[in-house]
């Protein structure tokens, strides 16, 4: 087993060290979650400038979301090996370089391995977010810097189209990816307050790398193919699995697996992810169901339907900090139970109200959902990050992106098998119901920690 990681400071940087590197590593969340929202909306005027077919330009999203999944794992590995702060710089470097391809992309596929290259920057972001600030910030306040970081999430992937459309309405589409680069500069050069841990040796096999990268890319284009072609979508997932089995196999004897079954080996990490991904499941289920919701059930426009999905991830802004330091003070168990229920409940409540004009029951089942995803996620994110050792604090932060990516893109796929089954009409109010009993279920999971806590 690797020695466990040192730390300049045992209990934290020293201010005001501390809050820059905070500044910094809130500020590269805010990158990676805008960029990858914003881009959707910027597609037709992407299709329009270079002459491309509307359906090719999916790839600009596509590429960045596949690039994140192959690389949070192995980034996860590299920041254990060499460091935490090492490879998060050289994620802001590569995402940061990356942001000047797009923005002077001379045309569509350019853009699109410009954009591969974000995501491959991204996930080296996302994966070690986590294990910097572990190192950056006292034990006693992780709970509440937790809860900052689910609320800056929130907050940037709710602002994500309306930070778009506020650039395209004043400039091209160039200027979405442009506005990274300054801000990408400065946390490089400011990227210097993170705390500086070495690195433990530990095997990193090039066949297992292209076991995991063949695992995300054929799960992701199998996802994204199951609702127009379900047996080539089906067949792609299925060698997904075969992947998966493949770096399983290849790393059985190795105490430090890129895919961390040493960590799953812990009940506690292991309830916590699996109630994670399945809560993912739920909201992602939530957010395509409810503009559709609101389209047919309330015959809302789409200017008002943008107004109507707000309050839900406000209410997640809200709360999420205030979870944070409810965990510092209650089992968390216990909060990311009672958060569940609050999002099946509120779920429930939004689709199987009786339509009304004013949609006020939608209203109150919204904020009552992103409550309670807001008290869900920050404690549950605790558990994941403090179950696991200083030593593997980069596979436990990359498991975490991994869970929420996997379960936002199960929830997509169930999403479109619902519509390929259904009337469209329904296939809402279904959706909704199924997202209700998921986020039930990961209540459920949730409260199986009460029983391991109090062992603990």
């Amino acid at each position: 087993m690797p020695e466990p990681l040192s730390t300049p400071a045992p209990d934290g940087l020293p201010v005001p060290r501390r809050y820059l590197a905070i500044s910094v590593l809130l500020l590269t969340l805010v990158l990676v979650v805008l960029d990858g929202a914003i881009a959707n909306v910027a597609l037709p005027s992407i299709a329009a400038s270079f002459g491309a077919d509307p359906s090719s330009t999916v790839w600009v999203v596509s590429s960045y979301q596949i690039a994140v999944l192959i690389a949070l794992l192995p980034c996860g590995a590299l920041g254990e090996m060499f460091g935490p702060r090492r490879v998060y710089l050289i994620g802001i470097f590569i995402f940061t370089a990356a942001s000047v391809v797009c923005a002077f992309a001379p045309n569509l596929p350019a853009l699109v391995m410009g954009r591969f290259a974000q995501g491959l920057g991204g996930g080296a972001l996302m994966a070690l977010s986590s294990m910097n600030l572990r190192f950056a910030v006292p034990h006693r306040r992780l709970g509440t810097i937790i809860g900052i970081n689910a609320m800056t999430v929130a907050i940037s992937a709710a602002a994500g189209p309306a930070v778009a459309g506020a650039i395209l309405s004043v400039a091209t589409w160039h200027w979405l990816f442009a506005i990274n680069i300054p801000l990408g500069l400065y946390a490089l050069i400011s990227g210097g307050a993170l705390a500086h841990t070495p690195g433990v040796k530990r095997p990193l096999h090039p066949a297992v790398l292209i076991a995991n990268t063949a695992m995300f890319i054929l799960f992701f284009s199998g996802a994204d193919r199951v609702a127009t072609d379900p047996a080539t979508g089906a067949l792609m997932i299925a060698g997904s699995v075969v992947g998966l089995v493949t770096s399983l196999r290849l790393e059985r004897n190795n105490p430090t697996p890129l895919i961390p079954t040493d960590l799953l080996a812990a009940p506690a990490f292991r309830v916590a992810l699996t109630a994670s991904t399945t809560c993912f499941v739920a909201q992602m289920l939530s957010y395509i169901a409810l503009p559709f919701y609101l389209h047919y059930e309330l015959s809302m426009p789409p200017a008002q339907i943008g107004l109507y999905m707000m309050p839900w991830p406000v209410a997640t802004t809200i709360v999420a900090p205030i979870a944070g330091r409810l965990a510092e003070r209650v089992r968390t168990a216990w909060l990311c139970a009672f958060g569940g229920m609050l999002l099946s409940i509120g779920v429930l409540i939004a689709g199987l109200s009786p339509p009304d004009p004013k949609g006020t029951a939608f209203l109150i089942g919204a904020v009552i959902a992103g409550s309670g995803f807001g008290l869900f996620q920050t404690p549950n994110n605790r558990t994941l990050l403090l179950s696991a050792p200083k030593a593997r604090a980069g596979a436990a932060g990359a498991t975490q992106g991994t869970a929420r990516l996997l379960g936002q893109s199960l929830g997509a796929i169930v999403m479109a098998i619902i519509f390929q089954t259904v009337p469209v009409e329904r296939a809402p109010t279904i959706a909704l119901v199924i997202a209700g009993a998921l986020a039930a279920t990961s209540a459920m999971i949730s409260f199986a920690r009460v029983r391991l806590e109090k062992v603990e």
